[in-house]
């Protein structure tokens, strides 16, 4: 198959006629022009891919300068075109010039057939390389687009949300190793990509591995790669995640589950700043913002010998500890809210609303799966919502989690308005087996509830 689109422009018709008749049986189209005027319209109408461009138009007049004119208008109409100028033997420093404005290459009449046609296929093959890592380019923009909607806005409005945002923005533009800290549910991720988000790296992919989703076996071929033949399962080269991340982030989740061993290792790329694929001879120098986090205690963990010390001091150079659920106050309204707007447009239940009594029961509660918790309950809450207020019957919680706020509570009301909750949820609203379960009529039962208000 004969690929790629020239398009020839010369004011001379018998330079037209032999470069076609020496092009056509090569390429896949050849379009000819003799006025340069022509060529605008030319580009709107076809997909052209090598425009071969003479220097000089105008009778008597040899400098070049119309070459160079329509040399910077064509890139402005489409910058991957791809130009080749049509010069004459003491126009050669002229057309260098020309190279550094934008053009490929040239050819010196009188040309030589054969030298060309490669150098259009040379052409060709440039063009075709562009147009892929734009197409590349643009996936990983929409990719990225798509990450960032997924993770949305940082919602919080607590003092310590606040200072943890202060120091993302402190630290963000720097390239220093960050280290955040906390509890499963917190939003680890989500800070990490706020980094990145706001670093001088924004422009390319933020590149994330769950370590505690590695075995031993894989952790070097997932973080430096392999080249082919270098154990019995590659067959290919592979590309690890360090190398792709080069540029740019490489966030490591979860990295108090790595053994001593791979720390080592680890500690080696990060002081290197290389590393070494697997069989490979050669290191391979990178250029990573590292972001790591863990909900474990890596303090413990050094004086319990399970974790390198001078590891952690290279992966926190600055530290963020993003507080529990528990401690963010209001935030639970907020982010209540924000859930409940997401999946009201999700299950098309656009006119949902929380009492103010529900909220209560919401901020009572302790949140042991802190903001991923609070998601999961809102979700559930909306898909199983009947009517457009939702109260804070509608809202369940884990039994464990009751049972944490019953030992918590020493108020004996409060314990009795919870073991109701309890039974009631547990009898699925039987009245009769429920009243049997507490011990009391159903008489009390009723007068207890209309009390709680439940």
């Amino acid at each position: 198959m004969k690929e790629g689109k020239i398009l020839i422009v010369d004011d001379n018709r018998g330079i037209l006629e032999s470069l076609e008749f020496s092009l056509k049986h090569e390429f896949e189209e050849i379009h000819t022009l003799d006025n340069p005027n022509k060529i605008p319209h030319k580009l709107k109408e076809n997909d052209i891919d090598i425009l071969l461009l003479d220097m000089n138009y105008s009778t008597g007049v040899n400098d070049g300068q119309e070459g160079l004119f329509w040399l910077k208008m064509i890139l402005e109409m489409d910058p991957s075109v791809v130009i080749i100028l049509i010069t004459a033997y003491g126009d050669v420093e002229l057309a260098v010039r020309a190279i550094k404005e934008g053009a490929t290459d040239f050819i010196i009449k009188p040309w030589d057939t054969e030298k060309l046609i490669a150098t259009l296929k040379a052409a060709l093959k440039l063009r075709k390389s562009e147009k892929e890592n734009l197409t590349l380019r643009s996936k990983q923009e929409q990719i990225q687009e798509d990450i960032d909607k997924k993770y949305g806005l940082i919602i919080g409005n607590s003092d310590a949300m606040r200072k943890v945002l202060i120091t993302v923005d402190k630290v963000a533009k720097t390239d220093a190793n960050v280290l955040i800290l906390g509890e499963n549910g917190t939003g680890k991720e989500m800070i990490a990509r706020e980094i990145h988000r706001k670093s001088l790296r924004k422009n390319e992919m933020m590149i994330s591995v769950d370590i505690g989703s590695l075995s031993e076996s894989l952790f070097e071929s997932e973080l430096f790669g392999h080249v082919k033949g270098s154990f019995t399962d590659a067959k290919q080269d592979r590309v690890g995640r360090f190398e792709t991340a080069s540029g740019s982030t490489l966030f490591l989740d979860e990295i108090g589950n790595l053994s001593i061993s791979l720390q080592s290792k680890l500690l080696a790329a990060l002081q290197n700043r290389e590393i070494y694929r697997i069989g490979a001879s050669r290191p391979t120098p990178i250029d990573i913002r590292l972001v790591s986090a863990t909900n474990k205690d890596l303090y413990s963990m050094i004086n319990d010998q399970v974790f390198r010390e001078d590891l952690l001091y290279r992966i926190n150079t600055i530290q963020i500890e993003l507080p529990p659920l528990r401690e963010r106050g209001e935030d639970v309204i907020l982010l209540a809210e924000f859930f409940l707007r997401k999946y009201a447009r999700k299950y098309e239940k656009n006119d949902l609303k929380i009492t103010s009594k529900a909220f209560d029961k919401l901020m009572q509660y302790n949140w042991p799966g802190n903001i991923r918790e609070l998601q999961h309950t809102v979700e559930k809450t909306v898909i199983l919502s009947e009517s457009s207020s939702l109260t804070p019957e509608d809202f369940f919680f884990n039994i464990k989690d009751d049972e944490q706020d019953i030992n918590a509570s020493l108020n004996l009301e409060e314990v009795e308005k919870i073991a109701i909750q309890r039974s009631l949820k547990k009898c699925r609203g039987n009245m009769s087996q429920a009243s049997k379960e507490l011990g009391i009529t159903r008489t009390t039962l009723y007068k207890k509830l209309e009390k709680y208000e439940l």
